[in-house]
């Protein structure tokens, strides 16, 4: 199996199950146009992300890691009446970028986007108390993702589910002498992972246009 063949699969799934939507498509060009690094999830992985949001019934999102937004769209577009997504993004261009993307998609109503390194961010989001969050999703730096799985634990409840991506690294996670920080970082959040008793979690390979990588997925038990 390759690459081409996955993301044939991709392209098939594309179109059997996700009708061409130009809001999407006008994010994505406007990521590229502006140089943003093309690794937002793939069509497919943004409508998941859109079917666990309808659910879970998710009425509070935390997204850590907007990059152009297009992952930020798939999910509010799944919120009821009233909800809100909350998304963190440490660098000021791609933030500038998912806000337009935001407004082009008439979701500024319910997309709040916080500016500045999310370790520094997350703690003014519990000192406001907008917790808890019912769906939290992961998609920043991994040499840091322990520390955010920590923060979204803090700013979740029994039932909410947190979403990590990118934690199989072309299977180089299973490398423990690899020198790649962001392997490291998602080793280590894998043993943080594993002892914590207050979740109950997996993770799935994922193959498809953007290669070999997965998801963490971990559903609170209790606080």
């Amino acid at each position: 199996m390759t690459k081409k063949l996955w993301t044939a699969v991709d392209q098939y799934i594309n179109e059997m199950l996700i009708p061409n939507d130009p809001v999407l498509d006008a994010a994505l060009r406007a990521a590229a146009d502006a140089g943003l690094p093309q690794i937002q999830v793939s069509p497919p992985q943004g409508k998941l992300l859109h079917v666990l949001v309808r659910s879970l019934g998710a009425r509070r999102i935390l997204e850590i890691g907007t990059l152009g937004g297009y992952s930020s769209i798939w999910m509010a577009r799944a919120l009821p009446p009233g909800g809100h997504l909350l998304t963190l993004e440490a660098e000021a261009r791609h933030a500038e970028v998912a806000r337009a993307n935001f407004e082009r998609a008439g979701l500024t109503h319910c997309i709040e986007v916080r500016l500045g390194p999310a370790l520094d961010t997350l703690p003014r989001v519990a000192v406001e108390g907008r917790g808890p969050f019912d769906l939290l999703f992961i998609d920043a730096n991994k040499s840091a993702i322990t520390e955010y799985f920590d923060w979204a634990l803090r700013l979740s409840r029994p039932g909410s589910l947190i979403l990590v991506d990118n934690v199989i690294r072309d299977g180089e996670v299973i490398d423990a002498e690899s020198d790649d920080p962001d392997v490291q970082g998602v080793r280590r959040f894998n043993v943080r992972l594993a002892q914590e008793t207050r979740v109950s979690a997996t993770e799935i390979q994922t193959v498809g246009s953007k290669g070999y990588d997965g998801f963490a997925m971990a559903v609170v038990l209790g606080q």
